[in-house]
């Protein structure tokens, strides 16, 4: 069937528009010259608009500025689509007009036609409700976009990353724990190095983790303060006094969040710090996260011709042509999504120094990044965290091998022999194919109860050595 459609026109002219959607002739106009991804915008982008819309109606029937039939209606709107209702008239693509006015405008429109519905109106004539002149009383693109920004990230951080990093450093503990009496090689370079415990080389892993949830944490605050109410410059032109704390506190409220309204509302539109504050502490997760997988894969290489010192879960067959082949699949989509992560940082870098004067018009690239880095990385700890780390197994026999067959056993003989006595021993060992401890016990170096203190693998393994242990 034939779309039936109705006029609209606006300054620029008159332009059609389905008869049954909720959005407007803004709405359409960018959905005509910005099909560029088909990408629309986050879920939680629309959430956030619709709260800071709410909260400037409530806002302005407090000051006396709003007629409390209209604010009813609008606020009507607003809770109907935090419900979920009306979700497919967000038509617009992300990347379009610079500071998100399309994406604003489409929220307007929407709003504006279902309020003059509820008052017995007709979508598109805006005889009772006006997008411009009600919906957005008191606002502009350049303040509400980035307090939406600021409530969807916060959103998505609170309710998905915090949840799974802290769920996959928990697991990580639990797994050294599991693995704390296990004594393995340690590695540098790749090449030997002296012993240390599966369990502590996990306890790390964790560690790490937990510092960068702090970090991530840490510059979240500044996605709390909100320039809502500088409208279009900073100045808070076409607002009443009053509006901007007030507006900040309804939304705190709402949100559940300790929001404030920031103490400089010219700083709060020309900059866009707090982004990129929470960009690359990300950045920063997505680093770790990457070494941490890193590592996990070449742990469970083989299983016959790698280091197989621990076993990963079985998600899947690793291979369409090689029977039996399990490949570390979960770990190399972690490596993937942490590509993806460091990726969108370094769009976010671009756009946030790209701000000119009163404004940085680049804002919805940036939402897109952000939100998407957070989601992904988010949903992929969750899954790295339940069908991989939970699962791990230690090859004991594997490790305790290699730790005692391991060139870096040498180390722990310098404080006794001196680093180049050590050395001609350890190089022997290597050339004649011996171990180290039969080298020791050819020469007579020490005897056997000695060697067997010296290089007892668990004591090597605590921090430091006793003073009374060393030559005097």
């Amino acid at each position: 069937m034939k779309t039936r459609m109705r006029i609209e026109e606006d300054t620029l002219g008159k332009v059609q528009v389905p008869e049954e959607a909720y959005y407007g002739i803004q709405t359409q106009r960018a959905s005509q010259s910005f099909s560029i991804s088909g990408l629309k915008a986050h879920p939680l982008m629309v959430k956030s608009m619709i709260l800071i819309k709410k909260a400037a109606a409530l806002s302005h029937l407090e000051l006396g500025r709003l007629a409390k039939r209209k604010v009813d209606a609008i606020m009507k709107a607003c809770d109907e689509i935090l419900k979920g209702k009306l979700m497919d008239q967000f038509i617009v693509d992300v990347f379009q007009m610079g500071a998100g006015t399309s994406f604003h405008m489409n929220g307007n429109e929407v709003l504006a036609n279902r309020a003059e519905e509820i008052l017995g109106g007709k979508r598109g004539e805006y005889r009772i409700v006006h997008p411009h002149d009600h919906v957005n009383m008191g606002q502009s693109t350049n303040d509400v976009y980035p307090a939406a920004m600021h409530l969807a990230a916060l959103f998505l951080l609170k309710d998905l990353l915090f949840t799974a990093l802290k769920e996959i450093e928990d697991s990580f503990r639990a797994k050294a724990d599991e693995f704390d009496s296990v004594i393995k090689s340690g590695r540098t370079h790749l090449q030997d190095a002296p012993p240390l415990r599966l369990g502590q080389e996990f306890k790390a892993y964790a560690q790490t983790l937990a510092k960068c949830r702090a970090f991530v944490e840490n510059a979240s605050q500044s996605l709390l303060e909100l320039g809502l109410g500088g409208s279009a410059v900073g100045t808070g032109l076409n607002t009443i006094p009053g509006y901007s704390e007030l507006a900040v506190k309804h939304l705190s409220r709402m949100t559940g969040f300790a929001l404030k309204r920031a103490e400089d509302l010219r700083e709060a539109m020309q900059s866009m710090r707090p982004i990129a504050e929470v960009s690359s502490a990300l950045r920063n997760l997505a680093l770790e996260m990457n070494r941490i997988s890193n590592d996990l894969r070449l742990l469970s290489s083989g299983p016959k011709t790698g280091l197989a010192e621990i076993s990963l879960p079985p998600i899947a067959p690793g291979s369409s042509m090689m029977p039996g082949k399990v490949n570390p699949s979960m770990l190399e989509m972690m490596n993937m999504v942490c590509y993806q992560v460091i990726g969108c940082d370094l769009v976010i870098s671009g756009a946030v120094q790209a701000g000119q004067l009163e404004l940085n018009v680049m804002m919805p690239v940036m939402a897109f990044n952000l939100i998407f880095m957070i989601q992904i990385m988010g949903n992929a700890l969750k899954q790295l965290k339940e069908k991989c780390i939970d699962g791990i197994k230690a090859n004991v026999e594997q490790c305790k091998m290699y730790a005692e067959s391991s060139m870096g056993l040498a180390t722990a003989l310098s404080p006794y022999l001196g680093y180049d006595r050590v050395a001609e021993l350890a190089k022997e060992a290597f050339r004649t194919g011996k171990s180290l401890v039969e080298v020791i016990e050819e020469k007579a170096v020490f005897s056997k109860e000695e060697i067997r203190k010296i290089l007892d693998l668990k004591r090597m393994t605590e921090p430091g050595i006793s003073g009374k242990d060393y030559p005097k």
